[in-house]
């Protein structure tokens, strides 16, 4: 959009019957999800966004008629009768849209050839782990007894923020918590690796932290059970239009509320008088002025460049205090999508982590854990390959200087590495499937570099904290103590994955939640409503995608 063709707020007094005007910087899903909640609670909102498409780090690009969908692996909330699907019926996230659902979580294969599978269903998970250890039977079954539990459990917390509940809200979840609350507190303070070194047979021990995908190193057991148990309720599955396709249809509904994006359009700074945010400068100079202020990009740029650094509290200081402690920061991804002629046969797995070999992992550019996943992308959703045509993303976790520094330093360098990631990427998938060498179109592959380039992430970190750690309980305390603000700073509020907690369901219910906290300052009613968006979804509604580095990787 251009800059003649965008209105400009300007200053104004708010008089009786005006409404509000509140700014969102981030068309990312916490930013979409504020926009959509203020304007059913009547506030008047627009989003600046720099990039050209919706969605942040919910995303995915194009090349040679594949479609790389680079976010979704697994989405809480797509089954009914639960409040994390509620938040997502009423963005209109899932109108029209059929969901893929898998029967098992991943598969996991060490460097023997020997494999596992997670399935979803305990009856069978323990028949299958029992026939590779029997040994194992005792963790074997407390596992699967656990699960069992959990599939009982239905229970997300995304509906309205703890300090605004009611009391009848407050007893509602004391009835569900409380009848299993010595299974939450032992799952959640039992870590995983502690839990897995009880096992004799190497594989299990190996396999268990890698039941999603990667090994996320400090979680407890609860996640794990608690998204299988999703799973098995046929509520973590797999949105038609993947990543891309979510964020386009929260953009739609936004815009049928009556809110505007403004994309090509990065926000400078903040504009502030008198320890009041009052509305935000463009680069080039232009201002818009608004009621309250929501930042929803990254949180880093929020603190240190829309705010200056002028503007924090004792929370926030702490959270980015942490951003150097690996245990408490995903690290950035490395992506390579392959583009393939035919059809992969239905009974292939459709996720697996390998557990690498020492030769494969010092093959493998700055690979972190010694695994890959791999993952039958077009089996998750059509349209993402042409007919009769497949794409296949592999994807390890990877040090962010190690790519940030090889490319502000030798950028001949930098492509020769991700040109070693598509070459390895390419005998591997040949050593597992022989003879798919022949039937590669096209390797893309995206380093953690490339991802900050994209979505303006820090440090390339897609998931950005990790839970269940001492990051996501300064987190818990701004959402209940700071409300999402900073103290020092009024007129503005936080939202997004770096205020909210890092997950796709927890960034949208941050706009819903920081909505309701702008609603008692501004004096609205908040309203929230399902969509009720019946249009069958198509690959159409994509739009048009961006390409990433042009150079590509082939």
């Amino acid at each position: 959009m251009s800059r003649e063709s965008r209105p400009v707020w300007r200053r104004r007094e708010r008089s009786p019957g005006d409404k509000p005007r509140v700014i969102i910087v981030g068309a990312g899903i916490g930013g979409l999800s504020t926009g959509c909640y203020a304007q059913m609670s009547g506030a008047e909102t627009r989003v600046f966004e720099r990039h050209v498409l919706p969605g942040g780090c919910c995303t995915a690009w194009s090349r040679q008629g594949f479609v790389f969908d680079y976010c979704i692996e697994w989405l809480t909330g797509t089954g009914s009768g639960n409040d994390a699907n509620r938040v997502w019926r009423e963005l209109g996230a899932l109108d029209g849209k059929t969901i893929a659902n898998f029967e098992m979580f991943n598969t996991v294969v060490d460097d023997a050839g020997r494999a596992v599978t997670f399935y979803n269903d305990p009856d069978r998970l323990e028949k299958h782990l029992l026939e590779i250890s029997p040994v194992d039977a005792r963790p074997i079954r407390a596992f699967c007894r656990d699960l069992r539990r959990f599939i009982g459990i239905n229970h997300y917390p995304f509906i309205t923020p703890p300090p605004l509940r009611t009391p009848r809200e407050k007893l509602a979840e004391l009835r569900v918590i409380l009848p299993d609350f010595l299974l939450f507190w032992r799952t959640a303070v039992t870590r995983m690796e502690r839990f897995s070194d009880r096992f004799q047979d190497p594989l299990l021990r190996r396999a268990f932290p890698f039941i999603f995908f990667q090994d996320h190193e400090v979680f407890p057991l609860l996640p794990y059970l608690f998204n299988m148990a999703s799973a098995h309720h046929r509520n973590a599955g797999f949105p038609q239009g993947g990543s891309l396709g979510l964020a386009r249809s929260v953009e739609e509904r936004y815009t049928s509320l009556g809110g505007r994006v403004d994309y090509r359009t990065r926000v400078a700074r903040v504009l502030v008088e008198n320890d009041r945010a009052v509305g935000v400068e463009l680069r080039g100079g232009e201002r818009h002025y608004a009621d309250h202020v929501v930042s929803a990009c990254d949180g880093y740029t929020t603190i240190h460049g829309l705010l200056d650094g002028r503007y924090t509290s004792p929370r926030v200081d702490k959270l980015f205090r942490m951003m150097d402690r690996p245990e408490l920061v995903y690290s950035g991804v490395v992506s390579a999508f392959v583009g393939l002629k035919g059809e992969f046969d239905p009974a292939e797995r459709h996720s697996t982590t390998y557990l690498l070999s020492d030769e494969d992992s010092a093959a493998l550019p700055s690979v972190l854990q010694k695994s890959m996943v791999v993952q039958l992308r077009s089996r998750y959703s059509d349209g993402f390959a042409p007919p009769g045509k497949s794409v296949v993303h592999c994807t390890y976790f990877s040090d962010y200087a190690y790519w940030k520094d090889l490319r502000r330093t030798d950028r001949k360098a930098y492509w020769a590495r991700k040109q070693e990631v598509a070459d390895f990427v390419r005998a591997f998938l040949e050593r597992h499937h022989p003879g798919i060498a022949e039937t590669i179109e096209v390797i893309d592959v995206a380093s953690p570099t490339t991802t900050e380039r994209y979505t303006g992430v820090r440090g390339g970190s897609i998931l950005g904290w990790k839970s269940f750690t001492d990051a996501d309980d300064v987190i818990t305390e701004l959402i209940n103590k700071d409300r999402m603000r900073l103290p020092s700073l009024r007129g503005f509020s936080l939202a997004g994955q770096w205020f909210g907690g890092g997950s796709l369901i927890r960034a949208a219910a941050s706009g819903r939640f920081v909505t309701q906290f702008i609603c008692q300052e501004l004096g609205l009613e908040f309203r929230a409503w399902e969509s009720g968006g019946t249009e069958p979804w198509h690959p159409g509604k994509l739009g048009r995608l961006p390409q990433l580095e042009q150079r590509g990787v082939r």
